[in-house]
């Protein structure tokens, strides 16, 4: 069975340092597996290495079965990528953003479609028509999923994605994306936020100096142990 996603033995060296060593996982369909590490751990580049802007110094990572370097152009078009701060333009209001940003990617979508996606993400029906530089963060991660969604990708990278948020607006994003998993995406999210990754993940690897160094499973419906991954991630244990 072809993993969406699949790192082997990836390892990273930029300026003489290793970056990444060794780094091993994959990701299934409508599975939501999240990296979990401190600063400079070596997340937000796994991430870049199967969007090709990075090029492993060692190993591989495969999207959909295929060699990110020998083909970007088809990884980057299955996978939607939301950065830690969305590159959205604040002087224009959320239907022109995913209009411009749909153009860009090739697609388009009628305003109903549109106006679907931004329900789905729960933006408020008034909203949609201010300046994105009137939204909170909260708002704008929405309007970037709803984008994501209209891109109609297999795959989902969300770095950093609830980091400034208030706890209501993760509690919605957190069920948004279980929502995705269960239709089918399949979701790799970079977090330092123990709590988040255990509530949201079916899976949990643990990154530390760019290498993984443990891994959490949701087991019979229940989920990860919090206590058990903390205790881990600030080295009083590793599984």
């Amino acid at each position: 069975m072809i993993s969406p996603l699949e790192a082997r033995s990836l390892s990273l060296v930029r300026e003489g340092n290793a970056v990444l060593d060794g780094v091993c996982f994959a990701v299934q369909q409508g599975e939501i597996f999240a990296l979990l590490g401190g600063n400079g751990a070596g997340k937000s580049s796994t991430l870049l290495t199967f969007l090709g802007f990075l090029e492993p110094s060692g190993g591989e990572v495969l999207v959909n079965g295929a060699s990110v370097s020998s083909d970007v152009a088809a990884a980057r078009n299955a996978i939607a990528y939301l950065p830690e701060a969305a590159s959205l333009y604040g002087h224009m209001n959320a239907y022109e953003n995913l209009d411009y940003f749909l153009d860009l990617a090739g697609k388009s979508a009628g305003r109903s479609e549109i106006d679907a996606a931004l329900e789905r993400v729960a933006l408020p029906q008034e909203a949609r028509k201010r300046r994105l530089q009137s939204y909170s963060k909260g708002m704008r991660q929405k309007t970037a999923i709803a984008l994501a969604l209209l891109r109609e990708t297999p795959i989902l990278l969300l770095d950093e994605p609830t980091s400034g948020l208030d706890p209501v607006a993760i509690d919605e994003f957190h069920d948004l994306v279980k929502a995705l998993a269960t239709g089918g995406q399949t979701i790799l999210m970079v977090t330092h936020d123990v709590y988040g990754a255990c509530q949201v993940a079916d899976r949990v690897g643990l990154i530390r100096g760019g290498k993984l160094v443990g891994s959490f499973a949701a087991e019979n419906g229940e989920r990860i142990d919090t206590e058990t991954v903390h205790a881990a991630f600030a080295g009083r244990g590793v599984a």
